[in-house]
């Protein structure tokens, strides 16, 4: 299958456009720079220059392949607290892919975060059968699984907070980690009880690629390992590998140190997977998080 991919070069495609090569898929993955068409080269694929903001460039790379995995995402808008604008131009993004494969059958396989169950359906365990009607990501979510009424095999892959391994050098546990340092302490809010979902980068993109060959139009799966890891014993972790202390901070304070993730690291939103397991035959394999933190290398100089 001829596949196009945004966010090819990012954290998760490092690790999705290998899978897919290795299915024997061939790969074009959308590139913003000549760094990331080197990346994608190194790793035996092609590059489509362009960017989400070239809805054109979208539609006819979308167009041309047998199936999309949509992975970009403005993640420097979100950092710099506009949110709505990083939401904005996936929604807009979707759009365009979706003029290009509307009634064709092909498969479009959407990112989403599985951190919004924690307001979705609070103090419970998410699943894939909970839905939001609207809001930040949600509305795309909804957007790519309506796209099943278009003749499209759309489905959605919920990604946690933490997509952890030695390939994730920009995403929140490096964040928590490179605050810890500046600051010489981790951190949790309160008694730090509530709970984050995780996956291992390789699993994540195991699910994609099944997603893209297998599911159902109109699937919203969970590329989840760990169900729910309590934020003060990624705080302890973190601290130990560093020999820092772990400081217990009032919500008031949170944002002075956790930045734009205040308002995540207060989220409790454990997550289950076992009907996309039941579904698609995925399990996850490798480390958990804890585990992975204890591996040492997101501690290592330069990381």
């Amino acid at each position: 299958m001829h596949v196009f991919v945004t966010g090819a070069s990012g954290h998760v495609g490092s690790a999705v456009v290998p899978e897919l090569l290795a299915a024997g898929h061939r790969v074009v993955g959308l590139a913003r720079s000549e760094a990331a068409v080197d990346r994608l080269a190194a790793a035996g694929a092609e590059a489509h220059r362009g960017d989400l903001e070239d809805l054109d460039g979208l539609r006819a790379a979308a167009s041309a392949a047998d199936g999309v995995i949509h992975l970009a995402f403005r993640h420097d808008l979100m950092q710099a607290g506009d949110m709505a604008g990083a939401a904005g131009v996936d929604l807009t993004a979707i759009r365009a892919i979706a003029d290009a494969v509307a009634g064709t059958g092909k498969p479009f396989v959407g990112t989403s975060g599985t951190l919004l169950l924690a307001l979705m359906s609070p103090g419970t365990v998410g699943t894939e059968e909970d839905a939001g009607d609207g809001g930040f990501r949600v509305d795309a979510e909804n957007f790519v699984i309506g796209l099943a009424e278009r003749g499209v095999r759309s489905s959605v892959v919920r990604l946690p907070p933490t997509v952890h391994s030695q390939l994730d050098r920009t995403g929140f546990v490096p964040h928590l980690i490179a605050t810890a340092r500046d600051r010489g302490f981790a951190a949790c809010v309160g008694d730090g009880a509530n709970r984050w979902s995780a996956v291992h980068s390789l699993d994540a993109a195991h699910l994609c690629r099944l997603a893209l060959e297998q599911a159902p139009a109109g699937s919203r799966l969970h590329a989840v390992g760990d169900e729910g890891v309590p934020f003060a014993v990624i705080a302890e972790t973190i601290g130990r590998a560093l020999g820092v202390p772990v400081r217990r901070l009032e919500a008031d304070d949170a944002a002075g140190y956790f930045g734009f993730l205040a308002p995540f690291v207060q989220l409790d939103g454990p997550a289950s997977s076992a009907r996309t397991q039941q579904l698609l035959g995925w399990r996850p394999e490798r480390p958990g998080l804890i585990a992975d933190l204890e591996e040492g290398h997101y501690f290592r100089t330069g990381s």
